[in-house]
């Protein structure tokens, strides 16, 4: 309704100031042309595109038809690339998550390796231990072995065996070289 009333006004307003243009009271006006605007008016690029464009003959509705196919195509590159940013903005946000999940990852094995590490150190203590623990009671069973066989050398001697030491050093000898290899 109210755009009905501002047409309607607008249409009575153009129609009142067409009839005060053409009322005249009949007086001539005298036109004065310069010479030199012609040339000028050539000269001028603006006026020339203007002028071009009348020469080449295209009408109003074959400007119009241009347009429109301008528009179509613009408008089907717009809906592309809105399309292309879309698809853009989704494959985006599907590796901001993944990102997010191989960082968690990466704390989780960081977080692994550092006690791995940690388990790693305590076992390589533990092992030197058992190995000073070992190579000290070596030493022990040596001794102790020794002793066996010098017990055993007393025996012999008392029950009345004939025991050539030499023998027996070249022996022992023999066997800590076996022993120590």
């Amino acid at each position: 309704m109210r755009i009905k009333k501002v047409l309607l006004f607008v249409i009575f307003l153009m129609s009142f100031l067409f009839l005060q243009g053409c009322s005249s009271d009949g007086d001539t006006a005298e036109v004065i042309v310069n010479p030199d605007f012609q040339e000028m008016w050539q000269g001028n690029t603006t006026a020339r595109r203007f002028h071009e464009s009348t020469s080449q003959g295209s009408t109003a509705v074959e400007s119009a038809l241009e347009l429109s196919e301008k528009y179509a195509i613009l408008s089907a590159e717009t809906n592309m690339l809105r399309q292309n940013n879309q698809s853009l903005t989704l494959e985006n946000q599907q590796l901001k998550e993944q990102l997010i999940n191989i960082q968690k990852q990466l704390q989780q094995t960081q977080k692994e390796l550092n006690e791995a590490n940690e388990i790693m150190i305590s076992m390589s203590s533990e092992l030197n231990n058992w190995k000073k623990d070992i190579l000290g009671f070596r030493n022990e069973m040596r001794n102790a072995e020794k002793a066996q066989l010098e017990a055993l050398l007393k025996i012999l001697k008392v029950l009345g065996g004939d025991v050539n030491i030499e023998v027996v050093q070249n022996e022992k000898s023999s066997s800590s070289l076996t022993s120590a290899q």
